[in-house]
């Protein structure tokens, strides 16, 4: 029956190959249109290839076991030492200083993290400069954004420059090995890489007027009188069975009260001053948001995530944090009052922010999206604890500690150097050295064991074992082949052009899936090209490998984009002003550097 499924085409393409493009678009699809998980998406697609018999077990099961997904793994253990060892505190404590000037900070800024992002992986420098990046801005006295859309574009640009840079590069390499037997070195792509780095700085310098100014959303937090606050009056409150206005409830510093909830629903809205109190009474307040929360400890009120009865249950160790809702996060779409994340998590959502704006209603019944800003009031845990457990959904303002430096910190920078010369010199391949270089971490105590599990981002790993199966379905099915000479009859046989327009669309599709998912799709295409054309792949690869990075135009189309994002309080467009302009030079500069260090013959 399987033969006979495979024997069936229709407009030239076999069942399967059909099987392998609808399923590839729908993961376009889901990843643009929908609020799907992209491990959900990519799994989901795996499970298809299987079950229909477009790959193997073995070969769906592959990708699991290669080189870039083993490689990332590894990486997680060593940036793990290198966080609790204090090696990328100290970085950010003393490559950033304390300039006095825009301008100053913006190059202070853009050049170190390009370098940074190069060797320790574009996501990860991002997560840590986050923080000292919004304090500098305060003592400037200007917005976060403007900084924070040049931090994500030069970690992007430095990215580029080693296979450990970007996940997109780690996936070409992984690919290129499987074609050819051939391992690339982790250097590989730092000649193109360093002059795309350079124009990218130039372009960012140049453009930077351009970049929009927009309002901090902890700034709204402490100033603005545009936020709304949720508080519970326990049952055993003095001011039950008293008026607002009699329980000193109703005029407030710093803000209004908007409406009173009742435990049974009933809404009053306007709030008249002689309005009767009674337990369980949730009263929503807009102003300013700490002169509101003193009236916790002022009028022994609570947070509004369950009916409280006495003060005494009131937790007065928690503490206020401020976190963003992450692109791919299960809370997009939700109301927190419909949600479990409040009981899993033992937070309590007091306020909620929108690219500065005040989003009206009751916070707890507000439909989340991305990028929104939460004030939380959160268990007295370390902050850096929360954010490795809900990292996937949100990311906290306050998420890094103060490690302590001593023989470790050495000791893990002196790892790190070894992987990049054991790597550089072709000791031992990539795999080998990252796993060689985790292994010595754990083994000098740079890291316990308990806590690297929590740097891990299993979700990552599982998206990139999923996405590389995509490759062999592709070539397997024939796609590749036929789509490579379709391109070639259009574009007259001429690798220039073939190129150019292959970089164009994988770049194209990048801005809005991921620079992984782009990269697993063309690369079969590209490398079928020059193999049909008798020319050397390293050009066609190494433009593919760069171009898929050049995500600049959307904030989906790159991991550090949606980190600075709600940071940022960026809108979605804001990406597209200087992205678009950023994206198509620097691809033109990327065709012409690879092809004149990679000859085509």
């Amino acid at each position: 029956m399987m033969e006979f499924i495979e024997s069936l085409t229709f407009l030239g393409l076999s069942i399967q190959a059909w099987i392998t493009v609808v399923t590839v678009i729908s993961i376009f699809f889901v990843m643009t249109y929908t609020r799907i998980p992209a491990v959900v998406a990519f799994l989901g697609a795996l499970t298809i290839l299987l079950v229909t018999g477009v790959v193997t077990e073995e070969e769906g099961m592959s990708g699991f076991g290669s080189e870039p997904v083993v490689v990332h793994a590894a990486f997680f253990v060593i940036i793990a030492g290198l966080i609790q060892t204090g090696v990328l505190y100290w970085l950010t404590k003393n490559v950033l200083g304390e300039p006095q000037r825009y301008k100053t900070a913006l190059f202070r800024l853009i050049a170190p993290v390009s370098v940074l992002s190069a060797f320790l992986n574009a996501v990860n420098v991002v997560a840590l400069f986050i923080d000292a990046v919004i304090i500098w801005a305060k003592k400037l006295d200007i917005a976060p954004s403007k900084l924070l859309m040049p931090l994500s574009f030069a970690a992007s640009l430095g990215g580029m420059c080693t296979l450990l840079g970007n996940s997109s590069n780690l996936v070409v390499a992984g690919l290129y090995m499987q074609k050819t037997g051939k391992a690339l070195n982790v250097f590989e792509p730092l000649l193109p890489g360093l002059v795309l780095t350079a124009c990218g700085i130039i372009l960012i310098l140049l453009l930077q007027r351009f970049i929009p100014s927009r309002q901090s959303s902890e700034h709204s937090f402490e100033t603005t009188s545009d936020y709304t606050v949720e508080l519970l009056v326990p049952t055993d409150n003095p001011a039950v069975g008293n008026s607002v206005d009699e329980a000193g409830l109703y005029d407030v510093r710093g803000g209004t009260l908007v409406e009173i909830v009742r435990f049974d629903k009933e809404i009053i809205m306007p709030v008249p001053k002689d309005a009767y109190i009674l337990g369980g009474d949730r009263l929503v307040y807009a102003g300013h948001i700490n002169d509101l929360l003193s009236l916790k400890e002022s009028h022994g009120l609570a947070a509004a995530d369950h009916h409280v009865w006495s003060i005494n249950d009131i937790d007065t160790k928690r503490k206020m944090r401020t976190a963003y809702v992450n692109f791919g996060s299960d809370l997009i779409g939700q109301r927190m009052n419909e949600s479990e994340f409040e009981k899993e998590s033992g937070m309590v959502l007091v306020a909620v922010a929108r690219q500065g704006m005040r989003v009206e209603g009751q916070p707890r019944e507000i439909k989340l999206q991305a990028g929104d800003t939460l004030l939380l009031e959160c268990p007295p845990r370390d902050a850096s604890e929360l954010q490795r457990n809900y990292r996937h959904s949100l990311t906290f303002f306050d998420s890094h500690f103060v490690p302590q430096m001593g023989v470790r910190t050495i000791l893990s920078t002196a790892l790190l150097v070894m992987m990049f010369v054991l790597s550089l010199f072709h000791v031992m391949p990539l795999m080998a050295v990252t796993m060689l270089t985790a292994g010595a971490m754990l083994l000098m105590k740079c890291c316990r064991m308990d806590n690297v599990i929590k740097y891990i981002d299993w979700q990552l790993l599982l998206v990139l074992g999923s996405t590389l199966v995509f490759s062999v379905a592709i070539t397997k099915t024939g796609i590749a082949n036929i789509i490579a000479q379709t391109v070639l009859q259009m574009c007259a046989d001429n690798p220039y052009i073939v190129m150019g327009v292959m970089c164009l669309l994988a770049s194209a599709v990048s801005e809005f899936v991921s620079d992984v998912g782009s990269s697993v799709i063309f690369f079969p295409i590209v490398f079928e090209q020059s193999q049909l054309m008798e020319c050397n792949p390293m050009p066609f690869i190494m433009s593919l490998m760069l171009s898929v990075t050049l995500s600049f135009s959307s904030p989906i189309g790159s991991n550090t984009h949606m980190l600075v994002y709600g940071p940022g309080s960026f809108k979605f467009t804001d990406f597209a002003r200087i992205g678009i302009w950023m994206h198509l030079l620097l691809l033109v500069v990327c065709l012409v550097v690879v092809n004149l260090i990679y000859p085509l013959h």
